[in-house]
């Protein structure tokens, strides 16, 4: 991140809801998924101990991570059986073109900043992730925030292809993969804080101006 404190302009909610509200028409299985990682990124930055601005950051580059699927065929995004090699490729296009899509608004210093986290959030640790295969340190904080939530909620929500693993599952395979794909500390601080998240009130600012406009 270029700062640790910043503006958040006062057209940020409108600007995300009338691209949250393009992804709900064309699917809103991705538009769900997109504000519950949103929110938890904002959450899992926060238990990090990132300050109130960069816990923004990683809510809205959480938020918008997956918009890149409105330019991925539904069939291939909705398709029941494994991805062939041809899909899978065209399936990890997504980040770049979800960083394109919020690219335009990057005039304001606080989209800029959550470019990196965007297209970042696929990178793995071991650079093996993509779309630029960096590694550790390398990856964006944000990108690698947005990697524990994303696959935490991916995993336990059921898709076409298969019905959502129980909890406890969803755990074990983020210990298994820490250090691999997922930053270590990054897991291991989900790992103690997420069972309390369910307890606490949703981000207030969030819900009002974003959720419930477009619900």
């Amino acid at each position: 991140m270029s700062s640790s404190w910043g503006n958040i302009p006062t057209w940020a909610y409108d600007a995300a809801q009338a691209l949250m509200q393009s992804l709900k028409v064309v699917d809103p299985l991705t538009y769900a998924h997109c504000c519950r990682v949103g929110e938890m990124s904002r959450k899992l930055a926060r238990d990090a101990g990132l300050n109130e601005y960069q816990q923004k950051l990683a809510e809205f580059a959480g938020l918008f991570h997956d918009i890149g699927k409105i330019g991925v065929p539904q069939e291939i995004i909705a398709k029941p059986g494994k991805l062939t090699d041809q899909e899978y490729e065209m399936m990890k296009c997504h980040p770049v073109l979800s960083e394109e899509i919020i690219k335009p608004l990057a005039t304001h210093d606080f989209f800029a900043e959550i470019l990196p986290g965007i297209r970042g959030h696929h990178e793995r640790v071991d650079g093996r992730g993509y779309p630029d295969k960096k590694n550790g340190d390398e990856i964006p904080l944000i990108a690698r925030i947005i990697l524990v939530v994303d696959t935490c909620d991916a995993m336990s929500e059921t898709r076409a292809y298969r019905k959502g693993l129980p909890m406890e599952v969803v755990y074990e395979e983020l210990k298994r993969c820490s250090g691999t794909q997922f930053d270590p500390q990054l897991v291991q601080i989900f790992l103690k804080a997420h069972e309390h998240w369910k307890d606490q009130k949703q981000d207030q600012d969030t819900l009002n101006y974003l959720i419930k406009k477009i619900a």
